[in-house]
């Protein structure tokens, strides 16, 4: 049977078909002004790569923030049961799971059947999520993925105190006056991002194997923050850490069909 999970999230639209529980295809696309189109247009390319037809497709479940638009979807399911189950299928012993997005994080606390203990989430603050690390690239008039490499180059720890994006951006400029070299304001942005992760973390209890999911997870440096900040080398980034969230909604479809 084809089943297939689509991750509606508020900057990124993602897809993963399964057949008889393998992937077979996966497709991103950004959500756009029209999230619904865009979800049609991803179907279409992961259909391509598996080289299946729309009406091949089982069951169809989606999650994310934009789920309820959607569309032919067979049932919806929230984020943070299908990174659960998505983390969970691909390392079975996970007991923490941390889902960094764009515009929001969530920490979740599993048991030994990867079922949902406890979970919290941070919507409010920019500081924790995805979008924190791009705004201050662009503050350090570099590509995002330079981030991660310039930050591991660094030699001192530099704090940065503001959460907030505009103050942030703020203290990097008077970083730049002060002539902190570039890859030290790298690694205080990714510090700072993962001691708001952290904290979230805690209120949920950390309890390794971490899972690190989300587009931020393909960030060298901010997983190198996030691990000396949970002081754990139990720290797990999947292969296509962005789907992982779909990957959940798929399995939620296959057992369901």
């Amino acid at each position: 049977m084809i089943a297939a999970g689509i991750d509606m999230g508020a900057k990124n639209v993602k897809l993963v078909l399964l057949r008889d529980g393998q992937v077979v295809g996966r497709a991103l696309s950004l959500a756009g002004f029209d999230a619904e189109q865009t979800a049609r247009s991803v179907m279409a390319v992961a259909l391509k790569e598996a080289g299946l037809h729309r009406a091949e497709v089982t069951r169809v479940i989606a999650t994310g923030a934009g789920r309820e638009d959607a569309p032919d979807k067979d049932g919806i399911m929230s984020e943070v049961g299908c990174a659960a189950r998505g983390a969970f299928h691909l390392v079975p012993d996970v007991r923490t799971v941390i889902d960094i997005g764009a515009e929001e994080g969530r920490a979740i606390r599993c048991d030994e059947q990867g079922k949902v203990v406890d979970f919290a989430i941070n919507e409010k603050c920019a500081a924790g999520v995805g979008a924190f690390t791009e705004a201050m690239a662009r503050a350090l008039e570099v590509k995002v993925e330079q981030l991660g490499p310039l930050s591991l180059r660094s030699t001192q720890a530099i704090p940065m105190n503001a959460q907030c994006v505009v103050f942030a951006e703020s203290e990097v400029v008077s970083m730049i006056h002060n002539n902190v070299p570039r890859p030290d304001m790298a690694r205080a942005v990714h510090d700072a991002v993962a001691s708001r992760v952290i904290a979230m973390v805690r209120r949920v209890g950390c309890n390794p194997p971490v899972v690190l999911l989300g587009g931020v997870a393909n960030n060298t440096g901010f997983v190198d923050s996030l691990r000396r900040g949970l002081e754990t080398e139990r720290l797990h980034v999947p292969e296509n850490p962005e789907f992982v969230v779909a990957l959940g909604a798929a399995l939620a479809a296959a057992s369901q069909a």
